[in-house]
């Protein structure tokens, strides 16, 4: 269980999470044990987000936002209404921010780019992040059809390919929350689809809570069990 409180600028720590960069700096760790009881172990993620944004520029808030263990929310908004600073929020990429985020279990992150380190090879980038060891690695490549490109750079793969390392990357986490930024942007229909049956069949395998910004009705429909809209200036859950 992790508690944090944003907005607090004296004390920092870093502590290492299973996301894509393997750690992220949080600001003061208000309890790490045991479970509260305002957020019970059935919940994956809660925040509680007094305002956010960039500098003098609120952006968000306030807000709260509850995700069940292995429910799917996807988040729709218009462009720079905030969804990408939330979701930055809820992984620790994003510090200025006021309130509380409690975290019980293990995160990872799908960015709306791949983010892949290049002079690295597939199963680099996987174990590098995940500190996962080879062998769950090449598991995950070959759960999004990439066994027969461990040793491959990044530059060497198609946007698909690099895509769905991605994902296996995100899998290889082991994740209890899962947050997605548009993880289907650009791509064509037939390989958003498959991309999105990738997504459901891991969902299967191992349950996890997922966060989906998404702009299309389509993935919201498909993958979904709750949908929110973010709207105004600041933005709150319409």
């Amino acid at each position: 269980m992790r508690r944090l409180r944003g907005g607090c600028w004296r004390s920092w720590q870093t502590w290492a999470v299973p996301i894509w960069s393997a750690r992220w700096t949080a600001c003061r760790v208000v309890c790490s044990l045991p479970p509260v009881a305002d957020a019970p172990v059935t919940e994956a993620l809660v925040l509680r987000l007094v305002h956010g944004g960039h500098g003098a520029a609120q952006v968000l808030g306030p807000l709260d936002l509850r995700l069940a263990t292995g429910e799917t929310v996807a988040i729709c908004g218009p462009s720079g209404v905030g969804k990408t600073t939330l979701l930055r929020i809820l992984a620790g990429l994003h510090r200025d921010w006021r309130g509380e985020l409690t975290l019980p279990g293990r995160l990872a992150m799908v960015f709306q780019e791949p983010v892949l380190l290049p002079w690295r090879n597939a199963l680099d980038n996987i174990t590098l992040a995940t500190r996962c060891d080879p062998a769950s690695a090449r598991a995950a490549l070959a759960r999004v059809g990439l066994a027969d490109k461990a040793m491959a750079l990044p530059g060497e793969l198609s946007l698909g390919q690099q895509r769905r390392l991605a994902l296996a990357r995100a899998f290889a986490a082991q994740p209890d929350v899962l947050l997605m930024d548009e993880p289907f942007v650009s791509l064509d229909p037939a390989l958003t689809d498959d991309m999105m049956a990738l997504l459901e069949a891991e969902r299967a395998r191992r349950p996890m809570a997922t966060i989906l910004v998404t702009h299309a009705p389509a993935e919201a429909a498909r993958l979904a069990d709750r949908l929110l809209r973010l709207e105004g200036s600041p933005a709150r859950f319409a």
